[in-house]
């Protein structure tokens, strides 16, 4: 799924029109009739990334609009639209809370940068706070970054292990994000505030296994010159977070199993045993009940890891996280490297949706590292992501998603929809439109006919941009008006702010 842009004018003209812009940059377009409707869409179950809002409407206006949101506490980026560009209406939005500010009729380029300027600082914002959290260990299960319907399960049963302190054992692809959620399992929990944990079992050298996890006294052999207290005492009272479980030998296990089963451990070398309060959650990427059954892990300790599993899908099988996890890696990284990188075009997004990502999200997250280090411009294209692309082959980057014309066009001529593809350029067609001019009977048209059914698909070739449409008929934008008016074209959607600058 793409981003989606909220258009919210009473307008109907200027809806279209923003529409179509929104639709070609590559991203998913709602409207919404006024003020009130706006809210209500925003109050809806579907996601709204970023907003074009008008100022000036007849039922709420954008100013209350704004108001209104600030007091939900709805933190979407907006960018206000108004035909009138005064320093008092520009100070009073951003005062409100825009993010943004154009006047109309706004450019295509224009409200394209303002929109890929506005979604980037969100994104940035949203890592920071993201980065931020983690390291308080207040990370909140809102704060995993998820579109996909099988992730929004997951996160459901994360939070219903938040609410308790039950074992929870997450199953996942290596790089799936499992440590990812096992932070945001403690941080919306009730021990959000105690200390979170993390062990890589698969790291630990077999002879010092129980040393790092319970710790030692000074002297207890050689190479204790000081004493460690453990994992399990530093995380009294947290969490606990056993990565990669699987990966243990044999004899930790067993001693695993006991601290489990004691709520207490035993230093190497200590004289008593030491009580703790741990919650415990384990990760791996291997079939534990595989290795239960060919003697590799301990039935016994697979039962007390095994109370509430939580399996995560791989990225392959979530392709529609991957346009918004890209974004979010960009912003971050971006800013780490002082790099002005703004975006990812279409063409690149589609090809890192079509790739399949063994690594998960870990390799999505370096495939982006390396973009944002090799760009030189402020988008990301297709040419960043070599080796990505001679996977996934030629199909992918010739897909190109196609702008449904408005109904009116699409009538007048079936073939319009072939005249433009994602990017705004003229695609090339196997078969040229043809223009008729002769009737049925064989007779020749009359020429308002064919004046008419050039200047629709005039209009619709070069979508709706009624300067472009004058310019490429050779004609000027009043005498282009007058001719929508004579013909009786008011079923064709065109720019009245446009109309009324030209002809005044």
């Amino acid at each position: 799924m793409s981003v989606t842009v909220l258009i919210v004018d009473d307008d109907p003209v200027q809806r279209r029109l923003l529409e179509a812009m929104v639709q070609r940059f590559g991203y998913q377009a709602r409207v919404a009739e006024g003020g009130d409707a706006a809210l209500r869409a925003l109050g809806g179950t579907q996601r709204v990334d970023c907003m074009v809002l008008d100022l000036v409407m007849p039922d709420l206006d954008g100013l209350g609009v704004l108001a209104r949101m600030r007091e939900a506490g709805l933190d979407i980026p907006v960018i206000v639209q108004t035909a009138h560009g005064g320093i008092d209406n520009v100070v009073s939005v951003m005062r409100a809370g825009a993010t943004d500010f154009v006047v109309k009729p706004a450019s295509p380029e224009r409200l394209q940068v303002s929109l890929r300027n506005a979604l980037a600082t969100k994104a940035l914002a949203g890592e920071l706070q993201r980065f931020k959290r983690s390291r308080d260990g207040t990370l909140g299960i809102s704060d995993v970054i998820t579109r996909s319907d099988a992730m929004r399960l997951v996160l459901h049963a994360a939070e219903k292990a938040a609410a308790s302190a039950i074992p929870v054992l997450i199953e996942g692809e290596s790089g799936v994000g499992k440590e990812l959620i096992a932070r945001a399992i403690h941080g919306s929990g009730a021990r959000r505030t105690k200390p979170f944990v993390a062990v890589n079992c698969g790291a630990m050298p077999e002879n010092l296994v129980e040393s790092i996890l319970f710790g030692h006294e000074k002297g207890a052999f050689t190479g204790a010159t000081d004493k460690h207290t453990g994992k399990f005492i530093e995380a009294d009272g947290g969490t606990l977070f056993l990565d990669e479980v699987g990966e243990l030998p044999p004899a930790a296990q067993v001693k695993l199993l006991r601290a489990l089963q004691e709520g207490e451990v035993e230093p190497v070398g200590g004289r008593k045993n030491i009580k703790v309060d741990v919650r415990i959650i384990s990760a791996t990427n291997r079939d534990l009940i595989a290795d239960v059954k060919s003697g590799r892990f301990r039935e016994d300790l697979f039962y007390r890891l095994h109370v509430f599993p939580i399996s995560v899908p791989p990225l392959r099988q979530r392709p529609e996280d991957i346009p918004e996890l890209a974004r979010h890696f960009l912003a971050r990284l971006a800013a780490e490297e002082g790099k002005r990188v703004r975006g990812i075009e279409a063409g690149a997004l589609r090809l890192l949706t079509a790739y399949r990502w063994p690594g998960n999200v870990r390799q999505l997250e370096n495939a982006i590292f390396r973009a944002v280090v090799l760009t030189d411009g402020e988008q990301i294209g297709v040419h960043e992501f070599p080796q990505v692309a001679a996977q996934v082959g030629p199909d992918a980057l010739a897909a190109q998603p196609m702008i449904e014309p408005s109904p009116a066009i699409a009538a007048a001529w079936p073939d319009v929809r072939n005249a433009a593809d994602l990017s705004g350029h003229n695609a090339t067609k196997s078969t040229s439109p043809t223009l008729r001019l002769t009737d049925a009977q064989g007779e020749v048209r009359p020429l308002e006919e064919i004046e008419r059914e050039a200047i629709r698909f005039a209009i619709a070739h070069y979508h709706e941009q009624m300067s472009e449409v004058a310019r490429r008929l050779k004609i000027g934008r009043s005498t282009l008006y007058r001719k929508l008016e004579s013909l009786g074209l008011d079923d064709v959607p065109h720019d009245t702010a446009e109309k009324e600058n030209t002809t005044a």
